[in-house]
């Protein structure tokens, strides 16, 4: 009797047991199990974000000048305001964004801080925020600490941080072909990175991605975007051999231009060492006859 009673306790003992340990491999297995199904339902939910969020070149194609925005001083300007004298550098960005947009306009402080150029004088540069919720107070704080960053004379005139509302800035980034969407999740913006480069006159001229900006390029961007009334002789060489790829967003080189450009200072040269060493002949012929060799 006492047997039995022992060999029971045990097979329930070891039932207990495997009851356990199979619900420790379930709990163990729940959360591979949770990610494998909501795996799809994240890459759709990703494919979307990116199909969506996307910055699209709409060269020569006007930005809306006479859209209304409030200037980081609370002032009510229009677009138009910062266009018609200098090429205009775009950001578009939102400034309480927790990481992207601060490495957009990182990346251009220090692709300007390496130009000769200023901005106020040469060019400006205007700074957008997609977001309708931000207030002109925010967009001080910006400028302040990316002019002080930029440490030149007058830099807080060519500098401009705006805030808009819904429809301005709907109006501006549908011009640039610049889309984005909130994500409730992250209680962020998902959107793509990158500057842009106008004409005076306000049309889209260049585009450049990423938040890596090569000075060189921006340099050549805002010289072509100023029909060439910024720059010197050798920028305008450099443009011969550069040319704008869409593609890419950037300044790549022209081989055929650079070999016709070689042979052209090939020959240039050589033409110039037969002028020259035919001048010194003459010169021979005159220092020992006193009058120049008679030609048949």
């Amino acid at each position: 009797m006492g047997n039995r009673k022992t060999e029971g306790r045990r097979q329930k003992a070891a039932a207990l047991c495997v009851a356990t340990v199979r619900c420790l491999v379930a709990a163990a297995l729940l959360p591979a199990l949770l990610a494998a199904l909501a795996a799809p339902v994240q890459a759709q939910s990703i494919q979307q974000v990116q199909e969506q969020v996307k910055f699209e070149q709409r060269l020569n194609q006007p930005l809306p000048l006479d859209a209304r925005f409030k200037d980081e001083g609370g002032r009510d300007v229009a677009l138009g305001d910062y266009f018609g004298k200098r090429p205009v550098i775009v950001a578009l960005v939102y400034y309480e964004c927790p990481m992207l947009c601060n490495l957009v306009l990182n990346g251009l402080l220090k692709s300007i801080r390496t130009l000769k150029f200023t901005a106020g004088k040469e060019f400006d540069i205007v700074v957008i925020s997609f977001n309708p919720r931000e207030t002109p107070a925010l967009a001080a704080r910006k400028k302040d600490n990316y002019v002080r960053e930029y440490a030149r004379v007058n830099a807080d005139l060519g500098w401009h941080f705006l805030t808009g509302t819904e429809d301005s800035i709907q109006r501006v980034t549908q011009a640039a072909g610049f889309s984005y969407i909130w994500d409730a999740g992250t209680n962020q913006y998902a959107h793509a990175s990158g500057i842009l480069v106008a004409t005076p006159q306000g049309k889209l001229y260049r585009y450049f991605y990423g938040i890596e900006y090569a000075p060189r390029d921006v340099r050549f961007a805002l010289i072509e975007a100023s029909e060439n009334k910024l720059g010197t002789p050798v920028d305008a060489l450099m443009l011969y051999c550069f040319h704008y790829d869409a593609a890419t967003g950037k300044y790549g080189v022209v081989v055929h231009r650079v070999l016709r450009l070689a042979g052209i200072t090939t020959v240039a040269l050589i033409a110039g060492f037969v002028l020259v060493m035919l001048r010194r002949e003459r010169r021979g012929e005159l220092a020992v006859t006193g009058q120049p060799a008679s030609r048949a």
